[in-house]
Protein backbone atom coordinates (compact mmCIF):
# COMPACT_ATOMS: atom_id res chain seq x y z
CA UNK A 1 0.00 0.00 0.00
CA UNK A 2 2.49 2.55 0.85
CA UNK A 3 5.62 2.98 -1.41
CA UNK A 4 8.73 4.80 0.45
CA UNK A 5 10.01 7.97 -1.17
CA UNK A 6 7.03 8.35 -3.06
CA UNK A 7 4.24 11.20 -2.80
CA UNK A 8 1.27 9.65 -2.02
CA UNK A 9 -1.29 10.58 -4.04
CA UNK A 10 -4.91 10.90 -3.84
CA UNK A 11 -5.48 7.84 -6.37
CA UNK A 12 -3.27 5.93 -3.75
CA UNK A 13 -5.85 6.60 -1.26
CA UNK A 14 -8.64 5.89 -3.13
CA UNK A 15 -6.85 2.17 -4.36
CA UNK A 16 -5.77 1.53 -0.42
CA UNK A 17 -7.16 -2.08 0.31
CA UNK A 18 -6.87 -3.55 4.02
CA UNK A 19 -7.30 -6.78 4.81
CA UNK A 20 -10.00 -7.67 7.59
CA UNK A 21 -7.71 -9.25 10.01
CA UNK A 22 -5.80 -5.75 10.56
CA UNK A 23 -8.98 -3.57 10.65
CA UNK A 24 -11.01 -5.87 12.72
CA UNK A 25 -13.58 -3.71 14.70
CA UNK A 26 -13.89 -1.08 12.21
CA UNK A 27 -16.59 -0.26 9.73
CA UNK A 28 -15.18 -0.66 5.96
CA UNK A 29 -17.69 1.55 3.97
CA UNK A 30 -16.58 4.59 6.75
CA UNK A 31 -12.94 3.36 6.60
CA UNK A 32 -13.27 4.33 2.82
CA UNK A 33 -15.58 6.70 3.14
CA UNK A 34 -12.94 8.59 5.28
CA UNK A 35 -10.48 7.96 2.95
CA UNK A 36 -12.42 9.38 0.24
CA UNK A 37 -12.23 12.85 1.96
CA UNK A 38 -8.60 12.80 2.65
CA UNK A 39 -8.27 11.81 -1.04
CA UNK A 40 -10.41 14.94 -1.74
CA UNK A 41 -8.78 17.15 0.39
CA UNK A 42 -5.21 16.10 -0.96
CA UNK A 43 -6.81 17.27 -4.44
CA UNK A 44 -7.59 20.46 -3.00
CA UNK A 45 -4.31 21.64 -1.52
CA UNK A 46 -2.42 20.26 -4.62
CA UNK A 47 -4.70 22.48 -6.60
CA UNK A 48 -3.97 25.12 -4.58
CA UNK A 49 -0.19 24.55 -4.25
CA UNK A 50 -0.14 24.97 -8.30
CA UNK A 51 -2.04 27.45 -8.62
CA UNK A 52 0.40 29.31 -5.45
CA UNK A 53 3.43 27.92 -7.63
CA UNK A 54 2.25 29.28 -10.91
CA UNK A 55 1.31 33.29 -9.14
CA UNK A 56 4.67 33.15 -7.37
CA UNK A 57 6.42 32.13 -10.68
CA UNK A 58 4.39 34.92 -12.46
CA UNK A 59 5.32 37.73 -9.99
CA UNK A 60 8.89 36.41 -10.36
CA UNK A 61 8.99 37.51 -13.55
CA UNK A 62 7.39 40.67 -13.41
CA UNK A 63 10.08 41.21 -10.65
CA UNK A 64 12.80 40.57 -12.74
CA UNK A 65 11.31 42.25 -15.96
CA UNK A 66 10.82 45.73 -13.57
CA UNK A 67 6.75 45.92 -13.80
CA UNK A 68 6.02 46.00 -10.71
CA UNK A 69 8.43 48.80 -9.67
CA UNK A 70 5.34 51.20 -9.05
CA UNK A 71 4.41 48.58 -6.50
CA UNK A 72 7.33 49.48 -4.47
CA UNK A 73 6.77 53.06 -3.71
CA UNK A 74 5.84 54.43 -0.44
CA UNK A 75 4.01 56.91 0.74
CA UNK A 76 7.36 58.57 2.28
CA UNK A 77 7.63 59.88 -0.81
CA UNK A 78 11.50 57.37 -0.47
CA UNK A 79 11.47 55.34 -3.79
CA UNK A 80 11.72 56.96 -6.98
CA UNK A 81 8.83 57.66 -8.42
Amino acid sequence: MYRAMQRLLPQDIRAATFGNRRWRGLDPDQVYAYLDRIADELERLAREAITAKTETERLRQALRQGHCRHTLRSTNGRWPR
